[in-house]
């Protein structure tokens, strides 16, 4: 999948209220959730025990919900490649809610819209809604909208 190149306001302007892609499938294995779990020293059980969690209602471990959040700008880039940059930042989630676990060894993948992107003085403010679906599954993983500041060079 080929992203979508955005080099300048008015090109990013141009996908307001409208979807921008949707990212390659991403397979979410244990040895991710486990090099996520080590990286944040979260190491609840239902992440990383394989026979206990196969107790519970998922039958396996789940990634961990900021595991999933974590990928987004990772699959984001996968759909748009927004550059002639001096810098980007991440400036906020909004409205992020998690609407059901990801079971390890599940394929997801992000789906983007454009919600609104202002011109803040030569700082474009782009509002992303955001969907990350799970393979074979009706709900998605999360929603949220991420909010991030481009400073696009002259």
């Amino acid at each position: 999948m080929n992203p979508v190149k955005i080099t300048s306001f008015e090109e990013f302007k141009a996908f307001e209220g409208k979807e921008i892609g949707v990212s390659d499938w991403h397979v979410i294995d244990q040895k991710q959730v486990q090099q996520f779990a080590d990286a944040t020293l979260d190491h609840q059980w239902i992440h990383l025990d394989e026979e206990r969690a196969k107790e519970t209602q998922f039958g396996g471990t789940i990634a961990h919900g900021y595991l999933t959040l974590s990928l987004a700008p990772y699959l984001w880039e996968q759909i748009a490649e927004v550059s002639n940059l001096k810098m980007m930042i991440n400036y906020g989630i909004e409205k992020l809610k998690f609407n059901q676990p990801v079971r390890t060894g599940s394929a997801v993948r992000l789906v983007a819209k454009l919600n609104s992107i202002v011109d803040l003085r030569g700082v474009s403010k782009a509002q992303l809604d955001i969907t990350l679906e799970i393979k074979d599954e009706k709900k998605p993983a999360y929603t949220a909208s991420l909010v991030f500041l481009y400073h696009f060079q002259k």
